[in-house]
């Protein structure tokens, strides 16, 4: 028996292949299929089942189109009311992989109402559970997804309750040696403070994460509740499409129209910009958002662009161009891709330039704008007379910056103030709107 363990590092996702007498079993795998079929080519072996944890929220799986393409049989929690050929796959229920390997199936609630973990045994021997969003080094997942979206729909507090039940009634009583392998790692939005391990074992976790520690069910639902990270916008659709199936990825990721270079979109259209913010801010178009290109983009899109808005995508050059359209595939946003095209002009607007020597002299003469996470900015505000609106909210809290004075937007690396300070300005052509970068404490 082999476990093949693969890493999205963008979205901070780990699949899984398990194989033994030849044939394979997929584990909560990614939007693009082919890694696991050059895995099964490499060895020899087919792929015969895929198991989902739970209808994910942060990224599209493949297993449909794998169903559809191998024939392998898709399970997953009957109560996913799931719309595609699967097999169910609940509490006590078994699948065997040759004659010494089994999958056994635990209803784990907690992160979702719908959520298995599985229980892999060798020679009747448990050997490692995969734990999907449930159980991850470190953390436990966020209960807070589900009140909007999927077939079973369930209140925060409620599932906080689950996740307590299922953590010391079913994961906590394997033997300690089990290996845990979890669907998410460090920089993951489905929790709050994973490690950035990409493996651990049910006796270090019950020793060392913070979730398993000897504490009252009420105790733990409070912190579990306190200091969640923000939900990214395309979170709820993403579980609805994952329950319905998604389209086969690079079928859906060909269909995108490309126009031709420096292209000009309609007035009012919503365009993301996936250039670098120099190249932004020396020339872009009307209207546009800057989410650069970079390990985290997609996040970045489904969280400042709505599952049900049309947009423009641009690049600095077609290679890059193809990268951001199958990077927003692994979100499903290829879907809303009006049309995308390289953007090289110099006809287009500029950007204000931030002068840190005026700004010390006068920090009061601006508006400073920190669009941090709240969870950030708690005990650590860099500028006391700053505004706080996190970048995912901005779009929809623009009218609470005040406008008398020239406004700076801030955020903690750089990324995120170049979206921000580019929704600001779209905001405000007439005001003068600049782009800190990064706050650095020797601006006070």
């Amino acid at each position: 028996m082999e476990i093949k363990q693969f890493e999205d590092k963008g979205l901070s996702h780990f699949s899984y292949a398990v194989l033994a007498d030849n044939k394979v079993v997929l584990i909560d795998p990614a939007r693009d299929p082919k890694p696991y079929y050059e895995y099964a080519k490499q060895h020899g072996a087919e792929i015969v089942g895929v198991i989902e944890t739970h209808p994910h929220a942060d990224f599209i799986s493949s297993h449909y189109e794998i169903h559809k393409t191998t024939g392998a049989t898709v399970y997953i929690s009957e109560m996913v009311g799931a719309d595609y050929p699967h097999q169910a796959f609940d509490e006590g229920d078994e699948i065997s992989l040759g004659d010494k390997v089994k999958f056994k199936a635990l209803h784990t609630p907690g992160h979702s109402p719908d959520s298995i973990s599985i229980v892999l045994s060798e020679e009747g021997k448990d050997k490692a559970v995969f734990t999907g969003d449930t159980l991850f080094i470190g953390d436990v997942g966020r209960p807070d997804l589900r009140e909007k979206s999927g077939k079973m729909q369930a209140k925060r507090e409620e599932l906080a309750r689950q996740m307590y039940k299922s953590t010391r009634e079913k994961l906590m009583k394997l033997e300690d040696e089990v290996v845990v392998y979890p669907a998410h790692g460090s920089g993951s939005l489905c929790g709050k403070s994973m490690s950035d391990a990409n493996s651990s074992t049910i006796g270090q976790e019950k020793a060392s994460n913070y979730a398993l520690q000897d504490m009252s069910e009420d105790r733990f639902v409070e912190i579990l509740l306190e200091d969640q990270p923000f939900i990214p916008k395309y979170f709820p659709y993403d579980v609805d499409l994952n329950k319905q199936g998604a389209p086969d990825y690079l079928e859906s990721v060909a269909k995108v129209k490309k126009m031709e270079p420096n292209f000009h979109p309609e007035e009012g259209a919503l365009t993301v910009d996936g250039r670098s913010g120099d190249k932004y801010k020396e020339s872009h178009l009307p209207g546009a958002i800057n989410i650069m290109d970079g390990e985290k983009f997609e996040t970045w899109l489904g969280s400042i662009v709505g599952p049900d808005e049309a947009y423009y995508l641009v690049a600095e050059d077609e290679e890059t161009l193809d990268k951001l359209i199958r990077k927003a595939a692994k979100i499903g946003y290829e879907l809303n891709i009006k049309a995308a095209f390289v953007y090289t002009g110099k006809d287009g607007k500029g950007f204000d330039l931030f002068d840190k020597g005026k700004f010390k002299e006068n920090k009061d003469a601006y508006t400073i704008l920190d669009i941090r996470n709240t969870s950030e900015t708690k005990g650590d505000k860099v500028f006391d007379s700053a505004i706080n609106i996190p970048l995912p909210e901005l779009r929809e809290r623009i009218n609470e910056i005040p406008k008398d004075r020239p406004i700076v937007v801030h955020c903690a690396g750089g990324y995120r103030s170049a979206a921000g300070s580019s929704i600001v300005k779209n905001a405000f052509p007439d005001k003068t709107v600049m782009d800190m970068s990064e706050a650095i404490k020797d601006f006070n």
